[in-house]
């Protein structure tokens, strides 16, 4: 009887082990995987990290820039416009025997296929997956986790993309804490054209407005849509919109009789700034808040001189925010030996001169990385954030004129 009841008990075992072995693996839905391949994202698994990938979504591709995983791209859509991505064949969902010759493995897209064009990409070993937009600042981490993970795996390439999307979200938090506080709201408007299209507050772009230091007149909208008459009663201080709008807003029966559009504060943007969720959102958020807090944008041209200050520009032009005009504490001493200064450090770099000035930002409380010598993604973002408040142009690339500041006695250190 005993060995009976233990040979049922063996079975369920075997049974419930046969049953975990079936199961997705490192189904990345409840955080990051124990390895990287193969992983699970929603309801499709990659065996093994793709050598070719096709991006057909121009806000997958801003991502898989701002991650840094471009070089695994074999093809593009049309609709992906980024330059760095310009030497790259266009292809569409129909085309799965070229998009196979071009080496892809992998399809990202953020619109379901057919069955049929999905048959077909399944039949030459292609994998389709599917990435929605983020709706808000967690939902940015899910964008970028899915992306990282599908391409470089549920460990590796999705706690990559995790950090580089709150890290995108750490230089907004910087502009915010920068912005004057105010006993008087100002109300904005991002509109998207003279069809009712704006931004709402439902959405991740809603949030952006509001980083900005400023009140969204369409944040009550939902599913970035509000009629002209319930924007005429918001009547938003300050309209912002894409390149070659302001134009048709002048020209609009209804749009016209807004206050901003009569008294000329519309100000054009780059579109992509408020439609990829790529590093552009931080360009947006900074040029919003630069266009309505003009003291934000002085020492733009900063060195260790007091800066001038500078009126908002309604070309579109990016702007960014600065702290130039702080005090240092005595904190911000080096106790490090000074780096060269005369060079310029990029993305890519590798030598001792970029530890010198990891280490040095490290000091000043901007690396949240371990400095190793390498010029990388958490390097770059460490140094635009140090431009950031310390009242430069922010590029991410240390110009003789950061890495000056950076070594002197009274560049602004981080406290966060």
């Amino acid at each position: 009887m005993l060995k009976k009841i233990t040979a049922v008990f063996l079975c369920i075992a075997i049974a419930a082990g046969a049953l975990a072995a079936c199961g997705p693996k490192n189904d990345i839905s409840s955080g990051a995987g124990t390895k990287d391949f193969p992983v699970t994202i929603g309801n499709v698994t990659v065996s093994e990290e793709p050598a070719g990938v096709a991006v057909l979504s121009p806000n997958i591709a801003d991502v898989i820039l701002a991650i840094g995983y471009e070089a695994q791209l074999k093809a593009k859509s049309a609709q992906c416009t980024q330059s760095d991505l310009s030497v790259l064949p266009d292809v569409t969902l129909d085309d799965a025997q070229k998009i196979k010759d071009l080496g892809a493995q992998l399809v990202f897209t953020d619109t379901k296929p057919t069955d049929e064009q999905l048959s077909a990409l399944n039949k030459e070993g292609i994998a389709v997956l599917t990435v929605a937009k983020a709706t808000g600042r967690e939902d940015l981490d899910r964008l970028y986790s899915q992306v990282g993970a599908a391409m470089k795996g549920a460990k590796t390439g999705y706690e990559k993309g995790r950090k580089i999307s709150q890290g995108i979200f750490l230089t907004i938090d910087d502009i915010s804490r920068i912005i004057p506080s105010s006993d008087t709201p100002t109300t904005v408007a991002y509109l998207y054209d003279t069809q009712g299209g704006a931004v709402t507050g439902d959405t991740l772009e809603g949030k952006l407005i509001e980083s900005a230091g400023l009140v969204n007149a369409a944040s009550d909208g939902t599913g970035n849509q509000l009629s002209a008459s319930a924007l005429l009663l918001a009547d938003p201080k300050y309209i912002f919109c894409p390149t070659g709008l302001k134009a048709e807003l002048a020209a609009s029966e209804e749009y016209k009789k807004l206050g901003a559009v009569k008294e000329g504060r519309v100000y054009e943007m780059d579109p992509n700034q408020m439609l990829l969720q790529g590093r552009g959102m931080i360009e947006a958020v900074s040029f919003m808040a630069g266009t309505v807090y003009p003291e934000l944008l002085e020492g733009t041209e900063a060195s260790s001189a007091p800066p001038a200050s500078s009126s908002p520009s309604s070309s579109g032009t990016t702007s960014q925010p600065s702290k130039g005009n702080q005090s240092s504490s005595s904190s911000s001493a080096s106790s490090t030996a000074p780096g060269n200064t005369n060079l310029t450090l990029k993305k890519g770099d590798k030598n001792d001169d970029v530890l010198k000035m990891q280490n040095r930002l490290k000091e000043l409380g901007y690396m949240f990385v371990t400095p190793t010598g390498e010029f990388a993604e958490g390097t770059e973002q460490s140094v635009k954030d140090f431009q950031l408040l310390n009242g430069l142009v922010v590029t991410g690339v240390a110009d003789p004129e950061m890495l000056k500041l950076l070594y002197s006695a009274n560049p602004v250190p981080r406290k966060d």
